[in-house]
């Protein structure tokens, strides 16, 4: 089965007090993505990053009404996540969801919003996923990698850098678990895009105050949840493991440090 995960992102400038439907990064869709009939398909997080407090809304006539939905208080920028740890909202395959915000009324200002989607069997997608079980099994070594991204004040995802662009001390043909990331400065969101991920971007809050809570982000997701859900990469592709963010227009520039993991082969153990 193709598992995935994928980042969605979008914006809307200078809202104000009216909740107003986002529009979508480059490369995402409030569509969920079609699957095979029956598919498990689940929104396993979501949050916003404003510039004053506002209202955050997803909608849809297939979720539990199509008029509040999961709405959402959002308070200046904070963008942790919303959803109450352990849980998910199932999701339809091809179904169209309302994402709104409300938010800063002062002109030029960029209100985010972001959702974390699961697919368990995605057509052309591969991710690769493991879960505490098998990291703790396979961990060899710890190790941090740091990426700087110069962002851009769109609201759009900028500053792509390979994962290696920084410190390239990666061993060879080597697998690497990611187990979250910290940053130094706030921003909306922090997206890993490669070929070991199914060629989606997944991600998570751009946190610079409760680092402790992005440190372990996909640890933790994968732990509460009981799903293989902390993401693998070789180091062969290393070049083509990306990493950016979503910035408001403030576009302030973000040092990314990466928790990792070097792992023993698949099936072999560390003996730790």
């Amino acid at each position: 089965m193709g598992k995935a995960l994928e980042l969605l992102s979008g914006r809307v400038t200078a809202p104000g007090g009216t909740i107003t439907a986002i529009t979508m990064n480059t490369g995402n869709s409030a569509q969920i993505r079609n699957t095979p009939i029956g598919a498990d398909i689940r929104l396993l997080n979501w949050w916003a990053r404003n510039n004053a407090a506002g209202i955050s809304r997803i909608r849809s006539p297939k979720l539990h009404d199509n008029v509040q939905g999961i709405r959402n208080r959002i308070t200046a920028n904070d963008p942790s996540g919303l959803n109450t740890s352990g849980t998910w909202q199932k999701l339809v395959a091809q179904d169209v969801l309302t994402l709104e915000l409300s938010g800063s009324a002062v002109g030029g200002q960029i209100e985010t919003f972001h959702q974390l989607v699961y697919y368990a069997d995605l057509p052309g997608a591969d991710a690769r996923f493991i879960d505490p079980a098998e990291l703790l099994r396979r961990q060899v070594n710890d190790l941090t990698i740091e990426v700087a991204i110069t962002a851009g004040a769109t609201g759009d995802y900028t500053g792509q850098v390979a994962i290696n662009s920084l410190f390239d001390l990666l061993k060879a043909n080597t697998d690497y678990a990611i187990v979250g990331y910290t940053v130094d400065t706030l921003c909306s969101a922090v997206r890993f895009t490669g070929p070991d991920f199914g060629n989606l971007g997944l991600g998570g809050p751009g946190l610079n105050t409760q680092r402790w809570y992005t440190a372990r982000w996909f640890y933790h997701l994968s732990q509460q949840l009981g799903m293989p859900l902390i993401p693998v990469f070789n180091s062969a592709n290393k070049g083509g493991t990306l990493v950016d963010v979503v910035q408001n227009q403030a576009a302030a520039a973000v040092n990314v440090n990466i928790a990792c993991f070097e792992l023993a082969a698949p099936g072999a153990s560390s003996n730790k």
